[in-house]
């Protein structure tokens, strides 16, 4: 049976590969490999979500399940005033993560090996990007949602991008019960980038005497 890229040690024989993207205007380089997420190319849902987030950010970032890291070293690239933080439970895609972030001359990262946020316990965030691992199933996917909201800075972001026939909008519906907001922000080529904005306590009490929610799809 193949591996999961979800797999905590990979034991399949390497096959590394070169990838080379052009994303906002810049040149980036990934070196992937056998037993990670994608490897043949940047699939079109990290790059939807790669296009669609608030670039540039300051304080600490997150690139949740990083994979080889593209959506980290992006983030990073665009926000030198940030730190990112990148995990992976793929002890082989975190060894890729730091060879990718060294390669395209990023020095404001650190990348962690572990589970969820089992690595960056006590760090609050600005910022946390993530393509989640659905082929794990609700259970992980809806947890990282919720340990999110604890992880988020007030004002902070969770992004997200889903299949939309791999449960997109009931991700967002998902979001929405944790954060009290949730709001489609692109869809394109069957991918919904959805998010989600731990609000300050002082605007959460606003909104619970009248305010409004935003509905995925609407601005």
């Amino acid at each position: 049976m193949p591996e999961h890229y979800f797999t905590e040690r990979p034991r399949a024989e390497h096959r590394p590969l070169e990838i080379r993207e052009n994303l906002f205007g810049r040149p980036f380089m990934f070196v992937t490999d056998a037993a990670v997420f994608s490897r043949r190319r940047l699939d079109p849902g990290t790059r939807l979500l790669i296009e669609h987030l608030p670039l540039p950010v300051t304080g600490n970032a997150l690139d949740l399940g990083c994979g080889y890291g593209p959506v980290g070293i992006v983030i990073a690239s665009l926000s030198p005033e940030a730190r990112v933080w990148m995990v992976d439970i793929n002890e082989r895609a975190v060894e890729l993560a730091k060879r990718n972030a060294a390669a395209n001359r990023v020095a404001n990262v650190e990348v962690r090996q572990g589970d969820g946020f089992t690595p960056v316990v006590g760090i609050a965030f600005s910022l946390i990007a993530s393509n989640p691992p659905i082929r794990a199933g609700k259970r992980v996917v809806y947890a990282w949602v919720e340990q999110a909201y604890a992880h988020l800075e007030p004002g902070g972001r969770l992004v997200m991008v889903a299949r939309t026939s791999q449960g997109a909008r009931t991700l967002a519906r998902h979001m929405e019960a944790v954060f009290g907001n949730v709001r489609e922000i692109a869809k394109g080529s069957g991918y919904r980038v959805i998010q989600a904005v731990r609000v300050p306590a002082t605007d959460a009490a606003a909104g619970a005497q009248g305010g409004s929610i935003a509905k995925p799809g609407t601005e």
